[in-house]
């Protein structure tokens, strides 16, 4: 699955409608954006213990219905929609682990590695939380490749999906992409 074939600026449309209170725009927009945020959950879930994840429907009703009643929310267009979708899931996600895991706290680190298929693997879940964490530190470094990360690695999307949604080009993409990679593999050498 890649991003939706409709009229793209339609999305950002009923985002902006949304904003300025149109009921409308909100039942419009959900059939528009199912199959993405599909899409990001199954990458999200992927690799995550079947008994410990959210089946994909509940995440994305989950994801859909806290973005759009965020009343603070200031959408700009559908790739800020995706991107806040995809960090939306890695929070419940997270926050899931953390419940879960509460009474596991402590033992040894390993670094979390990024292979190509871009989704958790099932012995570094337990390693989501010091990822969350290094997001948030890499947001305040640098705001483009956080979106980046958030977009391939958590969301599954391909290097032209992103530059497609960024409006930059693919050379841009990679070049962050590396660079993020780089920056969050030296933190994690770091703890």
């Amino acid at each position: 699955m890649t991003i939706e074939k409709i009229d793209k600026g339609r999305i950002t449309q009923l985002l902006l409608d949304m904003d300025g209170g149109s009921r409308e725009a909100y039942n419009k927009l959900f059939p528009l954006v199912y199959e993405q945020l599909r899409f990001i959950a199954q990458n999200q879930l992927a690799h995550r213990p079947a008994n410990k994840a959210l089946q994909k429907t509940e995440l994305i009703h989950e994801v859909y219905l806290k973005l759009i009643d965020n009343s603070q929310a200031d959408w700009r267009n559908r790739a800020h929609f995706y991107a806040m979708a995809a960090k939306a899931m890695r929070h419940i996600l997270v926050d899931r682990h953390r419940k879960q895991n509460a009474q596991n706290r402590g033992g040894s680190q390993n670094v979390i590695t990024f292979d190509e298929r871009m989704g958790l693997k099932d012995e570094y879940s337990e390693h989501l939380e010091a990822l969350h964490e290094l997001m948030g530190q890499l947001k305040q470094v640098d705001e483009r490749m956080y979106t980046i990360v958030d977009l391939r690695f958590f969301a599954g999307m391909t290097i032209e999906e992103i530059a497609e949604l960024l409006n930059i080009s693919t050379s841009t993409v990679d070049r962050d992409w590396a660079k993020a990679r780089g920056w969050l593999y030296q933190q994690m050498l770091k703890r």
